[in-house]
């Protein structure tokens, strides 16, 4: 799972964007209080489209990119050793994903704050080994599958069909949301009884009191055309040497993507929890065309002394974002002051000193930056020990 290594070639720009789309995840996923947090900063309830919603599908996208760059490098052979790296990364990510969600239900169920002080580990034998109620699907799983269903796609199918299947995809998926009220906020469009009758609601996330999960089975489908237009981009990047000429490209894929997306989206909306086919055609194009600024800005111009931190982040983006993930568990369950004041390092951090001084939704933001900084500072360490972390 580890590789260190002392020099590290890599495409800058694609770097700083994947540190920006990881420094997006931390900053929302981590705020002082979900009670409080600014509009831009949470997601679309349903349909509709708020930068929060921006961050994942970036990552994805990038990581089609990565796949083409990583893969290339072999001339896309499909031998056993390529195969095996490939399944072999698949199910190392998909496993970190299980342990971050066992490892949530374990603190949840096994620890817990009480008048007279901690009951830690109460139940600790049922607890450790307790499934029937661990979510089996999140973002690491779907990282997982997307990246092992694009690669083996990309070994054993001609790279010019590639198209064609993105588009099958998509319109396929798009006839099963008409066919199944996919598009229908409850718990009985086909997006959700899938879910129910293959892994049951104990085993779903619960959106809005719904087991409607935004990670699930069937909306995975459009996801891997999400990652496949990020490959085939990466062809693209690939095969154009000069950067000014990746940089128009880009630029034209972008702006055409997210054109066509938002003209479609009156039939077929915009909704990250769907992930429906105009969510795709708009954040890849997005993706795309803000790749392209970036290589303008940091390749073409140099302006690279801004970009540092989002680099080290981006080099490191998996494990940075699952140490991120387990110090958040941690933070929210760790005890602290006396018995006759107990809470959690979170607790006391955003209600007893930010709070006070800043405020409800100021100081929820500044906690989430504050968060987000320990992380950075995580980030920084390892890049200039130049520590390279592959998952």
């Amino acid at each position: 799972m580890s590789n260190i290594s002392s020099s590290y070639n890599r495409l800058l720009s694609l770097d700083v964007l994947r540190g920006m789309t990881i420094a997006g995840m931390i900053l929302v996923n981590n705020p002082g209080s979900w009670s409080y947090v600014y509009t831009p900063l949470g997601h679309a309830s349903w349909h509709g489209l708020t930068p929060t919603d921006l961050v994942f599908p970036f990552f994805m996208f990038i990581m089609g990119i990565s796949t083409y760059i990583s893969l290339e490098k072999s001339k896309f052979s499909a031998s056993a050793p390529t195969i095996t790296k490939i399944l072999t990364r698949t199910l190392v990510i998909f496993m970190i994903g299980l342990l971050i969600a066992w490892f949530a239900l374990f603190l949840r169920t096994s620890y817990k704050l009480t008048a007279e002080g901690v009951e830690f580990w109460q139940r600790m034998g049922p607890s450790l080994w307790n499934f029937e109620h661990i979510r089996i699907l999140g973002v690491m799983q779907r990282l997982a599958i997307c990246y092992a269903a694009t690669a083996i796609i990309a070994l054993v199918v001609n790279h010019k069909y590639i198209p064609h299947i993105i588009i099958t995809l998509l319109l396929g998926y798009f006839a099963i949301l008409l066919a199944g009220n996919g598009f229908e906020q409850s718990e009985q469009n086909i997006i959700s009884r899938l879910d129910q009758a293959v892994l049951g609601v104990n085993h779903m996330y619960k959106d809005a009191g719904l087991a409607i999960d935004p990670e699930g089975l069937l909306s995975t489908l459009p996801a891997i055309a999400h990652v496949l237009l990020g490959f085939y981009c990466g062809k693209i990047l690939s095969r154009t040497r000069d950067t000014a000429q990746k940089v128009q490209a880009l630029f034209i894929i972008g702006t055409s993507l997210t054109f066509i997306g938002f003209l479609l989206s009156y039939g077929c909306p915009i909704n990250k929890k769907i992930w429906s086919p105009t969510f795709v055609l708009v954040t890849c194009g997005l993706a795309a065309s803000f790749l392209a600024l970036l290589m303008w800005i940091i390749d073409i111009k140099g302006k690279i002394t801004w970009s540092r931190p989002f680099e080290a982040l981006g080099i490191n983006p998996l494990f940075i974002y699952v140490n991120a993930a387990f110090l958040s568990l941690l933070l929210n369950t760790i005890p602290f002051g006396n018995y006759d004041s107990l809470v959690t390092i979170h607790q006391y951090i955003y209600e007893g000193v930010l709070r006070p001084v800043l405020g409800d939704y100021p100081s929820s933001v500044v906690y989430a930056l504050l968060f987000l900084y320990v992380n950075c500072s995580i980030s920084s360490m390892l890049y200039r020990r130049q520590i390279y972390i592959k998952i």
